[in-house]
């Protein structure tokens, strides 16, 4: 059960940096990558699974951190989704097939992106 846990972590982190990498190397482009949507989908799923499987293995000795954290980070990630696939679709949508997609919309994924981060790094 541990190496299936293994296997969810390393999925939920590489849904982020998929996040994050689209997030950064679109910056200076009018849309986002179409990855994005995708990596937060992965990370939200990896995510859930890997809560799960650690509560139902009780691989948290410690106790783990709280809920209230993963309730957070899940919340913020979530709505991380919601705006990639809003993206995706005005992407898709732009004028003239540009792919643009609002400044704001695309920001706030990266900062919310970041701050999922933080909270997971800094809440103890």
């Amino acid at each position: 059960m541990e190496f299936l846990y293994n296997v969810f972590v390393a999925l939920h982190f590489v849904g982020w940096a998929i996040v994050l990498g689209g997030y950064i190397a679109s910056i200076k482009s009018p849309g986002l990558y179409r990855g994005v949507f995708h990596g937060a989908a992965t990370a939200v799923v990896a995510g859930v699974l890997m809560v799960g499987t650690a509560e139902m293995a009780d691989l948290w000795a410690d106790g783990g951190p709280s809920m209230a954290k993963i309730g957070v980070k899940l919340v913020i990630a979530l709505i991380i989704a919601v705006l990639a696939f809003v993206a995706k679709r005005q992407g898709s949508k732009g004028d003239n097939g540009t792919g643009a997609v609002a400044p704001g919309l695309k920001h706030s994924i990266g900062a919310l992106t970041l701050v999922n981060i933080l909270v997971a790094v800094f809440w103890n």
